[in-house]
């Protein structure tokens, strides 16, 4: 068993994830919320990547967010986000033709291979508010905001 996954502690979660960029590549940032099904935080992520796209900022959100999903040691997990071209991608629908995303969609895909359930879904932007707004403060103070209560424990 890989040593980052933490025991089932949670039967099913609901990760959101966003990314931006501020000049397409530039300054970036990704926002991550995970909740339980009925709505009460668990873990929320906002961090600033130096230099890169939305694109890439979208994918490294969910590959994060996976990750902090897999430490909090998820059985189900259920992906939203506003990206219709991740969720495309990730669901097949469509083909990832740029260089640049293919690792991190390989990346992405390896993480949620150890995930026992998933799926993923494509939701309007203003019902993925809090990881947005993470993503943006992450920009705007140039530095991580992280809710890692539940994560503590399992590092």
């Amino acid at each position: 068993m890989d040593s980052t996954i933490a025991a089932v502690k949670f039967p099913e979660l609901v990760m959101q994830f966003d990314g931006g960029s501020r000049g397409n590549p530039g300054l970036a940032g990704i926002g991550i919320t995970i909740t339980t099904p009925d709505g009460a935080m668990v873990y929320e992520l906002g961090a600033v990547l130096p230099h890169a796209t939305n694109n890439v900022a979208e994918y490294t959100a969910l590959i994060r967010g996976v990750q902090a999903a897999r430490r909090l040691g998820v059985a189900k997990l259920k992906i939203r986000a506003d990206s219709e071209l991740v969720v495309r991608q990730i669901t097949g629908r469509y083909r990832v033709k740029s260089p640049d995303l293919k690792p991190l969609y390989a990346q992405a895909m390896a993480e949620l291979g150890h995930v026992a359930e998933w799926s993923i879904a494509h939701v309007y932007r203003e019902s993925n508010s809090r990881a947005d707004q993470l993503a943006n403060m992450a920009m705007d103070r140039r530095m991580t905001i992280e809710n890692p209560s539940v994560l503590a424990g399992t590092r």
